[in-house]
This record gives C-alpha cells, sequence and structure tokens, in this order.
C-alpha cells in the first residue's frame, strides 16, 4: 500500500495573499496556481502527488508574535549564503545569523510579511545529490 502525506497544506495567514505568494514562488520554484489577484486566496504548489503545497489565505491581523512553526530550507544548489543572498534580493530579512566559523549552522529570516523560515546548508554543501 503507497503512503500518502496527509498534509497537503502549509498554510500562511497574509495581509496580501498573492504578494506572499509570489515570493515564496521564487523561494521554491513552485509555480503560482491560477488565481484571482485581488481575491482572499493564493496557492503555489509543487505538482507533485504528496508533497505540500503552500497556500496563503487573506487575514486581517497583524503577524505580532515569533512563528511557532516555521519552514527550514534545504537550497538544492549552490551554497547556503548564495541562497541568503538572493532572498535578500527579492524583500527577505536576516533575522539572525548563526553561522559558525565551521561552516555548519543557518540563517534565520523573515519573509515579505515577517514570516521567519530558516536557510540551512545547500545539500551540496551537505553532500546530499538531488536526484
Amino acid at each position: 500500500m503507497a503512503y500518502l502525506n496527509p498534509v497537503r497544506h502549509i498554510t500562511f495567514d497574509a495581509h496580501d495573499p498573492h504578494a506572499l505568494a509570489r515570493f515564496w514562488s521564487r523561494l521554491t520554484g513552485y509555480p503560482l496556481e491560477d488565481s484571482d489577484p485581488d481575491g482572499e486566496w493564493a496557492l503555489i504548489s509543487p505538482g507533485q502527488p504528496g508533497v505540500p503545497g503552500l497556500l496563503f489565505l487573506r487575514v486581517p491581523d497583524a503577524k505580532t508574535v515569533k512563528n511557532r512553526v516555521h519552514l527550514d530550507i534545504q537550497p538544492p544548489s549552490g551554497t547556503r549564503d548564495a541562497e541568503v543572498e538572493r532572498l535578500v534580493g527579492f524583500g527577505a530579512r536576516v533575522v539572525d545569523d548563526r553561522r559558525t566559523e565551521d561552516g555548519l549552522g543557518w540563517v534565520v529570516m523573515s519573509d515579505i510579511e515577517g514570516n521567519e523560515f530558516c536557510v540551512e546548508r545547500s545539500a551540496v554543501e551537505r553532500g546530499v545529490v538531488p536526484s
């Protein structure tokens, strides 16, 4: 019997769902699915069975505290440091730099609406060759 991942979407509250979806689309490479740019939601999906998409829902509330759940990003190629620079280039912000002198560690970042995520060493740096 094949395993079906029960997690269908990872959902973000957002003031501007489409702007936030575009940011995460650039970060992940997942395409933005067709939806109303002024609508109440936006979805990006990897197009692979069993891999959750990211769903962005319009809410009136502002983010006020640290996330209790966050995503850890492992760049599939390049380096962690190059990925951090790339993400800063389209609006991410470095919140806390946890890189160590020996090349380990991670960088805590926030997206354009303040949601935290971490950028870890890339798959190449970890010796993991993506298939």
